[in-house]
């Protein structure tokens, strides 16, 4: 097949109508480090003030968790437009078959926000965790000022089950961690009203 015919991919199941999931590659090395360059961003997903990192080291990083490779627990995929933009990424981990838990992440760049790239997401990798790998609840996490991230759970279908205080140390302060949890069922009830 030449590079220049287009990829059907119409009945793609890590695809929406906004963005599909794909394996991490090498070459995303660049906008990698680019996003490493918005500490605030970055300090909101619990990272505190990272140590300077290079391309090089990301390109590492990137063949590591490359080919959506199990990594200690942690598959990572990139985030891309349906036009091949990437925008950013989600990570499934903490997963848990004996008590069929597990949890997500999930960045957007900051110019990418606001187009409903990070629900569309998660709610591809949630429906293949519930309906292909039998997992029966997402648990999460967030610090508690982040009203970007309460209000994404929200639209998921998740239920605040509480809070930690005090519980991530960022730029000099002690911040508190807002608790979720979306069973199976409520999130296959969120799923139809929101399609």
């Amino acid at each position: 097949m030449s590079g220049s015919e287009a990829l059907d991919y119409s009945k793609y199941f890590w695809q929406g109508s906004r963005v599909r999931l794909r394996p991490l590659r090498p070459g995303d090395a660049e906008q990698a480090f680019a996003d490493s360059l918005d500490t605030p961003s970055r300090t909101t997903l619990e990272l505190g003030v990272e140590l300077p990192t290079s391309v090089p080291a990301l390109r590492e990083f990137m063949g590591r968790y490359g080919d959506c490779k199990d990594v200690d627990g942690v598959i990572i995929f990139c985030i891309e437009t349906l036009d091949g933009t990437s925008v950013g990424g989600i990570s499934w981990h903490t997963r848990s078959p004996k008590n069929g838990t597990f949890s997500f992440g999930v960045n957007v760049r900051t110019d990418q926000r606001r187009h409903r790239y990070a629900e569309e997401a998660a709610r591809i990798l949630f429906r293949y965790a519930f309906s292909e790998r039998r997992f029966q609840k997402c648990t999460s996490a967030c610090l508690s000022h982040n009203e970007a991230s309460i209000r994404l759970h929200h639209k998921l279908g998740f239920v605040e089950e509480g809070r930690r205080r005090r519980q991530f140390y960022v730029n000099g302060r002690y911040h508190d961690e807002t608790l979720f949890g979306l069973t199976r069922e409520e999130f296959e009830a969120n799923d139809q009203r929101s399609g």
